[in-house]
Formats: structure tokens, C-alpha cells, sequence
């Protein structure tokens, strides 16, 4: 269809919604029509003929009323007139304008590069729609009609998006099952991304293409007389395999003629027991392939695809791969678990449920790595959801999804921690084997456990789950500071005992309370860590409670001059050596490039500060010379404050900073006459690169960049 063809009438026509709904979803197009009054798309087309397309994409799926009106709104507040999130709230309700919100913002981001793509974009996308699975469905149909039309953006932009389309919403089209998206985007993807295959393919299919219809056409007539003899009410469709699937089998290593399923079948009976019928049946009169009999009824995948697949040899000497299913298992297949959002039928709730599970998955890896960089998170992502898929089963037949050649500690920690961390052996379909033996599909997987067992260090070889790795780390960074804490109480208290003095004087509650204040301390276990970890000397602790102590300044001084060395570690080099204690003042958060001056503080080393800041101006004995380490390339915390006029500020402000490949920490807004003063930490690399997102903020009409201590 082209887009010239569609029109608000024959969308509407296909509608069966209550009257109310109906007069909404008219109500909806009027406003959108309105919103896109004048503007066309890169195509030449009137640009509300997109939101239409989007719209008829996601009637085929069976969404709910609010899919389909936010759907025909969700270009209003990105390419609108005057459209703001407030009145579609008052027009058309909270939860249509919140969904068309996320998907403004999910269509303002695009992918930078190639080395971060994934990383960066799938971050944004799930952050933005984590809250309601509907703007997966809107952004899915978006992309796919975007990407039917390609052929109006420039070559370079069609492989840009191809490759985002592939790393990011393929995938999730598949995580929720939504198959006729998905494999019409991985066809067009291929068709751009590598049209010399793809052509080629086509034109190897085409030779063949009238024979192979003559055949499908007779296995089909074949089997419907097999089906209604034995009383089978059915349905039977015919098709040849995707390019993109030929493709992917072709990439293995097979040759052409090593591709034995090129013709597929589909059949659509009544009832589950009709499915295994069908089967028995179609076994009767064809000789199946061996080892290529799938029930994915009895035990279906998690994004709740179910059938029965088999292959077969024709009478013509074709194989053929037959897919028996009922017609709901088949709504489910091409169209996923939320096509059956209707929110009047029978078990709604559960199908919620189910969907609210699959996105958990993507909050989950959000949550984990909000703390790590963009390549550990791509790397995660790329582990846990993009990689190819194998499914296992526990001892009572519950289906585990984990990544291909995912181990027995995977599969335990994706069961509970506590299962994981008491891991002592394996048994896979009742034999042992060692726990980074690498799981199959279908394999079955008992976790021996035992209540005194702990985790193991090696493991992080060779687990495959982001879970797995992080619950490790995380025990043994819990008992590396046990360690250090016991390390730190017995290297104190000997050097109280080498010294002949009482550990009660030393550490009696006065002096203890002045010692923590002192040093900024919580406890007496923060005491014993920070010198388990080399922080502070036991005798420096002890002097600091006693009348024998030196001068603070003579005690970092006498460690600062002995020391010089010529390679440096450290951010900051402090009169020349490094290794010496320091902390970046958090009054001025200096960056590297930042002129800086040292300020020789009580307990915490040397405190950085820009050599303008206030604090540090009236001092002059306690200053010591410090400068940048030129090798290191590490980032910094640092404030920046904006005044903006209203709200929208947002996008601008993440798109900028993603742009510059800078973090935001903290975000905090403090509302005034004209708008609102935002606080932000952020991250940067340097003061140039500070400069350079100043600037581009500056450009904002509604942004105004403050200056900053």
C-alpha cells in the first residue's frame, strides 16, 4: 500500500470498538490532521499518512482502543503544532498522554556510532518505555513503516537506521513475540545492509519460485484430504522461507542445496488435541526427518510462542517443515502477548502479567549497570538479550530461558541467589558434569547444593549471565571487607599491644567519638577498614589519640618530599610524587584543565580545589602544589546549572549530553518566577569537554547556562 493510498476512513472501517471509543479515535485523527496541517514527510507525502500507517500496522496485531488512538497521535508533540502533553491529557486522558510522551521521547534519540549503538540506544528506549509495554508496540510499528518508506532518506542514513533497527527492535520484537514485525524488519534490514545477498537470494528463489508454489500448492491439497478424512476441521497455509531466514542458514557454513526447509506450511486446528492429532497423522503418511520434532505446546517458549514443528519428505521428494498450531497459539505467534489487550477477554490479567515478566528483564540489566560504563553495559546487554537463546528445564519441567552456552551456576542463579551462592555440583538430564559445562537445548538441570558451600572466584571465567557475574562480585567484595575489617582491628590492636598501652585508654568512648569525628568516619569499623586498606597506619591512629602526635602538616609533608618518582598513577600528582592521599573538593568539583591548588587537610590527605574557590582564597600555610596527571583519562564529577523556561527542556539537555558522551548523576530543579533553576552532577572527562556541552546548551532558546562556582 502506498502512502498516498491509506485514508482515516478505511482504518476506521476496520475497527470494532465500543461507540465511545470509536467518537475518541475519530476525535483523535481530527487532531493529529490538524497538528500535521502543511507538513510532508521526506517522501512527498501529507505527514499525518505516517500515524495512519502506524495505526493500520497495529490493527493487524489487535491492540487495545488506546494503542490505536495513541498511535494515531504519537508524532503531536514532536512534529505538532501546538500539542503539549498537558492537552492531550485534557482531551484524551492520562494514560493516552503518557504513552504518546514516552514515544516522543524514544524517537528524539538515535544511535551516535557504531562502538556504543546498542549500549546507548537500548539504555534510552527501555528507560523511556519501561512503564507501559504499549509504546513497544507504536515504536515497533513506527520503525517498520519508517523503514518501508527508506527509500526517501539518503544511503548512508538507511544503513545508520538498518543497523539500529537490527541491534535494538528486532530483538525486542522478538523478546515479545511479535514475529510478522519482526521478520519483515529483518528482511529490509538485510535488503540494506547487504543487497548483493539479499538480491541474490531473491533471484535464486525466483528461478525455483513457480516450481516451488506448484509444490506447496500440492503438499497443501494432499494434506487437507489427510486432515478432513479423519474429521479434522483446519486450515492450511503455504509459504517459502523468509530471505533473511535463508540468509541466517546460509551464514552457518550450509550451501544451498544443504537447505532442506525452504518450503513451510502452516496448519490451524480447533483445539490443543487436534495439534497432536494433525501430527500423528502427517507422520503416518510422510517420513519425518529424524530429531526434528519440536513441542513447543507442552513446554513453549517464554514470550509464550506455542506449536508443534516438524519436518517431513514429501511425496515429491521436497522437505517440507510443517508448524501445527491453533489459531489463538497463532494470534500469540505473529502478533504477541499484548494483542490480546482487548481488556474483554477472558484472562487479560494473566497476559498482563506475562508481559510485565518480559519487560522486568530490561529493567533489571537498567538497574545493575547504572553504575558501569557504556561498554560493560553494552556487553551485558549483548549477553543477556541479544544473544541467541537456549531453553532448559528444572527437575518439575518449568522452562528456563538463558544465552546460548549459559552454564549449570547461570541456570542456579537465574532459579534464586541463594541457590546460586550454595552451588556445589550439576546433573544434566541425570549425569554429572562440571559446572562450566555449557547447556544444551532441552537439556534437563538439577543444582546440587549444600548449606556450608560458598561461591567460587573461578566461576567468573566462565559464567554467561550478567545476573550471575554481578551476585558473585557482589559476595566477594562483601567478604573482601570482612577481610580488610579484621585485617585492620588486628594490625590496631597490635600496634597498641607493641606500644605497651591499654586498648580500652586508647579507644575509650571520648577519644573514639573525637578520632571518627575527626577523621570523618561513620564507626569503628569504618576505623579498621580504612586501615586494613592502607588508608591510615596504625600508628597514625594511635598518635591522634595520645599526647605523642606531630604536627598534621609535618606528617604528609615528611611523606611527600623523600618520595619523588618519574611515572605517575594517580589523577592528581601532588608536589610532584605520587601515591599521596587526595580527594577532589566537593565545594568546586574541579575537572582536569581546571587550574588547581592542593589544601593540606586534617585526616584526609590533600583536599583539590580550583585555585579561585572561595574557601581555599583567604588560606595561605596549609597550600601545597598540585597539577593534573596529563596520562590518565579518567572522568570527573562536577556541577553545572541551568535557568530554563518550562519543562521541555529535558530531551534537549539528554540529547545534548548524549551527544558529548556525558553522564548525568544527579538532577535537581528548584522552580522560580520565570521557569525553573536546574542542579546537575554530571560527568566529563575534562574542562574542554564541559565547554563544548555549555555551548550546546546555549543554543536552546528555553536553556540558559549558569555560572558555577
Amino acid at each position: 500500500m502506498k502512502d498516498t493510498d491509506i485514508s482515516f476512513e478505511t482504518i476506521y472501517s476496520k475497527l470494532n470498538f465500543s461507540k465511545e471509543s470509536m467518537e475518541m479515535i475519530k476525535e483523535a485523527y481530527e487532531f493529529a490532521k490538524s497538528e500535521h496541517e502543511g507538513k510532508k514527510r521526506l517522501s512527498g507525502d501529507d505527514y499525518i499518512t505516517h500515524p495512519l500507517h502506524v495505526a493500520d500496522i497495529l490493527i493487524n496485531l489487535n491492540v487495545d482502543d488506546v494503542t490505536i488512538i495513541s498511535a494515531i497521535l504519537h508524532e503531536v508533540l514532536n512534529n505538532g503544532n501546538i500539542a503539549t502533553k498537558e492537552l492531550l491529557e485534557s482531551k484524551f486522558g492520562s494514560e493516552v498522554a503518557t504513552i504518546v510522551q514516552s514515544v516522543s521521547k524514544i524517537n528524539k534519540l538515535e544511535l551516535l556510532d557504531e562502538t556504543e549503538s546498542a549500549a546507548i540506544y537500548l539504555r534510552k528506549v527501555l528507560v523511556g518505555l519501561a512503564e507501559d509495554p504499549r509504546v513497544l508496540y507504536i515504536k515497533l510499528a513506527d520503525r517498520l513503516h519508517n523503514m518501508r518508506t527508506n527509500w526517501a532518506i539518503g544511503e548512508e542514513k538507511r544503513k545508520e537506521k538498518a543497523k539500529e533497527t537490527m541491534t535494538v527492535l528486532v530483538p525486542i520484537a522478538h523478546r515479545l513475540g511479535i514475529n510478522s514485525i519482526k521478520s519483515e524488519l529483518e528482511d529490509i534490514c538485510l535488503k540494506v545492509l547487504k543487497p548483493d545477498v539479499y538480491n541474490d537470494i531473491l533471484e535464486r528463489l525466483d528461478k525455483t519460485k513457480a516450481e516451488l508454489n506448484d509444490n506447496l500448492m500440492q503438499m497443501k491439497v494432499d494434506l487437507s484430504h489427510l486432515l478432513s478424512d479423519n474429521g479434522i476441521e483446519h486450515e492450511i497455509k503455504g509459504r517459502v522461507k523468509s530471505v533473511y531466514s535463508i540468509y541466517n542458514k546460509l551464514s552457518t557454513g550450509r550451501k544451498w542445496n544443504e537447505i532442506y526447509d525452504i518450503l513451510a506450511l502452516r496448519i490451524f486446528v480447533e483445539k490443543e488435541t487436534d495439534c497432536y492429532t494433525t501430527i500423528g497423522l502427517v507422520h503416518s503418511k510422510y517420513r519425518p526427518v529424524p530429531k526434528r520434532f519440536k513441542d513447543y505446546i507442552a513446554n513453549p517458549k517464554e514470550n509464550m510462542y506455542q506449536s508443534l514443528h516438524t519436518t517431513v519428505f514429501g511425496n515429491d521428494g521436497e522437505v517440507y517443515e510443517i508448524q501445527v498450531r491453533t489459531y489463538e497459539m497463532d494470534e500469540i505467534a505473529e502478533k504477541g502477548i499484548a494483542s490480546h489487550w482487548s481488556y474483554k477477554e477472558k484472562g487479560t490479567k494473566k497476559v498482563q502479567a506475562i508481559m510485565e515478566q518480559k519487560l522486568e528483564m530490561f529493567r533489571n540489566i537498567i538497574e545493575t549497570n547504572s553504575d558501569e560504563s557504556d561498554i560493560s553495559f553494552e556487553s551485558n546487554i549483548n549477553n543477556d538479550l541479544l544473544s541467541e537463546l537456549i531453553y532448559v528445564f528444572t527437575p518439575k519441567g518449568d522452562v528456563i530461558e538463558l544465552p546460548k552456552d549459559a552454564t549449570p551456576i547461570d541456570f542456579a542463579y537465574r532459579i534464586h541467589s541463594g541457590v546460586g551462592d550454595k552451588t556445589v555440583g550439576a546433573l544434566v538430564n541425570d549425569n554429572i558434569v562440571p559446572l562450566s559445562y555449557n547447556l544444551k537445548n532441552n537439556d534437563i538441570v538439577k543444582i546440587i547444593t549444600n548449606n556450608s558451600a560458598t561461591p567460587n572466584q573461578d566461576w567468573l571465567t566462565f559464567v554467561k549471565t550478567n545476573q550471575a557475574r554481578t551476585k558473585i562480585k557482589s559476595y566477594f567484595s562483601k567478604k573482601d571487607r570482612e577481610e580488610l575489617l579484621s585485617k585492620g582491628k588486628n594490625i590496631l590492636e597490635k600496634e597498641i599491644r607493641k606500644r605497651k598501652l591499654s586498648i580500652n585508654e586508647v579507644l575509650n568512648e571520648e577519644k573514639l567519638n573525637k578520632l571518627l569525628k575527626d577523621l570523618k568516619l561513620d564507626d569503628i569499623d569504618d576505623l579498621y577498614l580504612s586501615i586494613g586498606s592502607l588508608r591510615y597506619t596504625a600508628g597514625y591512629i594511635i598518635n591522634l589519640t595520645t599526647e605523642d602526635k606531630q604536627d598534621l602538616d609535618d606528617v604528609l609533608i615528611e611523606r611527600i618530599r623523600p618520595n619523588k618518582v618519574s611515572s605517575y598513577k594517580d589523577d592528581i600528582i601532588v608536589d610532584g610524587n605520587s601515591s599521596i592521599m587526595y580527594s577532589l573538593a566537593k565545594c568546586c568539583m574541579p575537572v582536569k584543565g581546571d587550574d588547581i591548588i592542593g589544601f593540606i587537610t586534617k585526616g584526609e590527605g590533600i583536599s583539590v580545589h580550583k585555585s579561585n574557590c572561595p574557601n581555599i582564597l583567604n588560606e595561605s600555610k596549609r597550600l601545597i602544589k598540585v597539577e593534573w596527571n596529563e596520562k590518565t583519562n579518567n572522568e570527573y564529577m562536577t556541577h553545572l546549572a541551568l535557568q530554563v523556561s518550562n519543562s521541555n527542556f529535558l530531551m534537549d539537555l539528554i540529547t545534548e549530553a548524549t551527544k558529548e558522551g556525558i553522564h548525568i548523576v544527579e538532577m535537581h530543579n528548584k522552580d522560580i518566577d520565570n521557569g525553573m533553576i536546574c542542579n546537575l552532577i554530571i560527568k566529563v572527562k575534562n574542562k574542554e569537554e564541559l565547554s563544548h556541552l555549555k555551548n550546546s546548551l546555549s543554543k536552546y532558546k528555553n536553556i540558559k547556562v549558569m555560572e558555577t562556582k
